[in-house]
């Protein structure tokens, strides 16, 4: 027996495409509120940018892709081995499409490796965060000469 849509079903099923898409919608949305639940109960904010840890030697350099948050939002925090970085990206008004995450972001690092206190220098370039800490313990690279 044809149902509504014109598809041949069992007697009784509705294959409407409305009401077939209503549940799984549904569910899409309260998985949407509970993951947007979970991440500002851990804190992350809406969106948490990709960071890269680098050895520069007598430093390390901590970067963070932070793409249109302005400058004047950012905060760098040190506390002993921890260093905190916050921000905000505004949204962006009459969206049609929404990919890019937007609001605010704060994320907690440990240092890989000992730097000394209060060094910390940022710089944004590109919209990558560039934070370089001095080392304590600066890595030496000595050349080994053959006799």
């Amino acid at each position: 027996m044809p149902g509504r849509s014109g598809h041949s079903v069992g007697p009784g099923v509705d294959v409407s495409l409305g009401r077939m898409n209503e549940p799984v919608l549904a569910r899409l949305q309260h998985l949407m509120t509970l993951r947007e639940e979970v991440e500002t109960l851990a804190g992350l904010g809406p969106w948490t940018p990709a960071a890269d840890w680098c050895d520069g030697d007598t430093h390390l350099e901590l970067h963070l892709d932070v793409p249109g948050v302005h400058p004047d939002s950012l905060e760098l925090l040190e506390e002993g081995e921890l260093v905190t970085v916050a921000g905000q990206r505004p949204e962006t008004r009459r969206l049609l499409r929404h990919e890019r995450p937007s609001g605010t972001f704060r994320r907690t690092f440990t240092f890989p490796e000992p730097v000394i206190p209060n060094t910390g220098e940022a710089s944004l370039n590109g919209g990558v965060l560039t934070v370089k800490f001095e080392k304590k313990h600066p890595t030496i690279n000595v050349a080994v000469q053959g006799k």
